[in-house]
């Protein structure tokens, strides 16, 4: 067996982590909820990155580190040939995802050359030109493209040299770009008055349950818990890394980026509307509307405008392309797993993104169908990562792979408790309330309706029938590969 790649430091695997969970979602999805709850949002968003984040972050690393496989070949590994099709559904899932993020990366691209180009300022009319580009069809496959080859290049050059490179560049520069735009926020005029939003708890109230709800989706999509990618890199941790500590330095940092980015955001927001019911209907329009529509129309107003939203945009590039190498690494490490060679299996899924990627270029209501079943499938994944520290059993997992033994702190008991009742629990709920959420009585069968049950259902049962029936074969080429 070839030797497998390895970071070549605690602080590599950091970057690469933290890459991976700060993106799009940070940037643009956090401000519009913590905008639209204030500050009460942020008591059960951080809570719950303790009760789902963290723990399923520790059992992910686990996982890869034990076994040094990407999603199948971990849950074959690890659980018995019975369960290779669970780290199947995790990694085609992520895949799914991957497919209509490589379009997002491209629109942030288009986004900052027309920036720098003078675009986006002056006379323009900021909804009509986001309609016309993706309207297009043309443009949005082009940048597609390109954010795929910028992805597909860097990991052609493999761990070391592609990977940690390329975050050794990109989350410093996001971060540095992050706290610009948060100090320049913070001088603009009133900008109090969107800070203390941010931090009072004028308009939300800690009773209300929707308001946990969404803490806890944003939660589970923001850390990248529970989507394989910190299992597939932690494949290439080095044998005494720990896990526990870097699960919460991983959580934590995500956490600090929305954060920065909502002090950012909210109170230039505030300070650029006429009042603040305006800054909260703002803030409310949706994750492409505040980020490509909203944010450059409100920036506009100030001086410097051409460089403060090109520096947005560039920021926003670097999230999205840092998480998109990672669910690009996932794919291809699954690929390796069966006996391709990197350059082989890179360039494999690398064609499959960019024909699969095509329909969400093309049509924005398949995006959004897109982006409601494989984002609702990670909460599937979640509970599969749960499922393998409860067969496994969560106290023996715990003392096996997050003990004071092989890491810098130990775990406690409340680790088995959140694992084995709370994480299931709260998959379920979250899952429930999203159906529940989008309901269409007539229609919820429809496996055409963008948001409905059935459109869910269908593709999450079809992946899983497929999977379930073609295990035994899975497993066969797995350990074929392995002998």
């Amino acid at each position: 067996m070839a030797k497998i790649e390895q970071f070549t430091s605690r602080w590599a695997l950091l970057l690469a982590t933290l890459g991976m969970a700060v993106g799009a979602g940070n940037i643009w999805r956090f401000p519009r909820l913590a905008g639209q709850y204030g500050g009460a949002f942020l008591i059960p968003w951080a809570i719950f990155l303790v009760l789902w984040s963290i723990p399923l972050i520790m059992v992910e690393f686990s996982m890869g580190k034990e076994t040094r496989k990407g999603t199948i070949g971990a849950f074959r590994s690890f659980l018995g040939k019975n369960y290779a099709w669970m780290g199947g559904f995790v990694g085609i899932c992520t895949m799914a995802i991957m497919f209509y993020y490589c379009v997002v990366t491209g629109w942030a691209l288009k986004y900052f050359i027309a920036a720098i180009s003078g675009d986006l300022t002056g006379n323009i009319n900021h909804d009509q030109y986001w309609q016309t580009f993706t309207s297009s069809g043309i443009e949005p496959t082009i940048y597609h493209l390109i954010a795929l080859v910028a992805s597909a290049t860097i990991i052609f050059r493999g761990v070391v040299n592609g990977i940690e490179k390329a975050n050794r560049i990109l989350l410093p520069s996001l971060l540095i770009l992050l706290v610009i735009g948060m100090i320049r926020s913070l001088t603009l005029p009133n900008a109090s008055e969107g800070l203390n939003y941010l931090f009072g708890f004028e308009n939300a109230s800690l009773l209300d349950p929707i308001m946990w709800l969404e803490a806890l989706s944003q939660s589970a999509w923001s850390t990248g818990a529970g989507w394989g990618l910190v299992l597939t890199y932690a494949v290439y941790m080095r044998a005494k890394e720990d896990t526990t500590l870097n699960a919460f330095i991983t959580g934590f940092g995500n956490n600090s980026a929305s954060l920065i980015a909502a002090i950012a955001i909210i109170p230039a927001i505030f300070s650029l509307t006429p009042t603040s019911a305006d800054a909260i209907t703002a803030l409310q329009a949706g994750n492409e509307g505040l980020g490509f529509i909203v944010i450059p129309q409100l920036f506009n107003q100030l001086p410097g405008a051409q460089i403060l939203i090109s520096l947005f945009f560039l920021g926003l590039f670097f999230a999205a392309l840092s998480s998109m190498i990672a669910m690009l690494e996932l794919s291809t490490r699954m690929f390796m797993d069966f006996g391709f060679a990197r350059k082989k299996a890179l360039l494999l899924i690398a064609g499959l993104t960019a024909v699969l990627g095509l329909p969400s270029a093309w049509n924005m209501t398949f995006f959004k169908n897109q982006d409601w079943v494989w984002g609702l499938g990670l909460i599937v994944s979640g509970s599969f990562f749960a499922f393998a520290a409860i067969k496994t059993g969560v106290n023996k997992f715990r003392e096996k792979y997050l003990s004071a033994k092989t890491n810098d702190m130990a775990i406690g008991k409340w680790f088995n408790g959140i694992m084995k009742y709370l994480i299931p629990l709260e998959a379920l709920v979250l899952l429930v309330w999203w159906f529940q959420r989008y309901w269409d009585a007539e229609h919820w069968w429809s496996l055409f309706s963008p948001f409905s049950l059935g459109t869910a259902l269908w593709q999450w049962g079809l992946l899983i029938a497929i999977l379930v029936v073609a295990n035994k074969q899975i497993v066969k080429w797995l350990d074929r590969k392995a002998e």
